[in-house]
């Protein structure tokens, strides 16, 4: 099966528009969320209804749980506070129950689905390979996806060995179809890895393939509609520099 995978929207409706038109004119059978539907951007209705009729699987991220009141909301960093504050006042009682359904994990398909990583779905970021062997120890499958951290990357073990990886660019492809890995699309909604473009991943659970995606979308447009929204200048100034 050919499995888009996206993550991080963060209420990024423009972003999250472009990558389903992407997603549209590829071979995608199916359209798979690792969590973060509302969080940092100024749309989350929108977001969360396009996930509902787009999304055959979604899971919860930390930014929807906190939104929902199962997670602290002084966990959190102040902008993301925020935001999510300012989520819950604005979103409708639709979106809400929808939220309020999601898991941060899914066990039941060919790959293991988390929000953030295998030891701890919802609030671990795995950026370095002591992290990586530490979730490769733990995970059921041999090849888990991961979100959370907004970077595109992977990390990858053979038998016998430690665990590597690096980040990804756009149209970078790898082959899966041995050893254990964990794969990070990217962001939709706010990338970090200095390319502000739409991140998302292309899964090929036949020949074990997995290609990096980019997309262009309208930043202007997402950052002043967070500035309409009175949320912190400072999450509409970080996603022309994909930070």
């Amino acid at each position: 099966m050919r499995i888009a995978i996206v993550s991080d929207i963060h209420g990024n409706r423009q972003a999250f528009e472009a990558v389903l038109d992407a997603v549209a004119g590829s071979d995608s059978e199916e359209l798979w969320c690792l969590g973060d539907l509302v969080g940092y951007g100024a749309e989350p209705d929108a977001c969360v209804e396009l996930a509902r009729r787009h999304a055959a699987i979604c899971l919860a991220g930390n930014h929807d749980l906190g939104v929902c009141g199962s997670l602290p909301l002084e966990e959190f960093s102040r902008g993301a506070n925020l935001a999510a504050k300012w989520t819950q006042g604005v979103i409708t009682p639709e979106t809400l129950a929808y939220l309020k359904q999601l898991e941060p994990v899914n066990t039941d398909e060919p790959v293991g689905l988390y929000h953030a990583s295998p030891r701890d779905p919802i609030w671990e970021y795995v950026l370095s390979p002591l992290q990586a062997e530490l979730c490769l120890d733990v995970q059921s499958h041999r090849v888990c996806l991961i979100g959370h951290s907004h970077v595109a990357l992977y990390f990858c073990r053979a038998v016998g060995s430690s665990a590597t990886g690096e980040t990804r660019g756009a149209d970078e492809e790898l082959a899966i179809d041995s050893g254990e890995w964990l794969i990070n699309p990217g962001s939709v909604g706010q990338p970090r890895d200095g390319d502000p473009r739409a991140a998302w991943l292309e899964l090929d659970t036949d020949r074990w393939t997995a290609v990096y995606r980019r997309t262009e979308y309208d930043i202007a447009a997402a950052a002043a509609a967070i500035r309409a929204a009175r949320l912190p200048d400072s999450l509409a100034e970080r996603l022309a520099f994909g930070q």
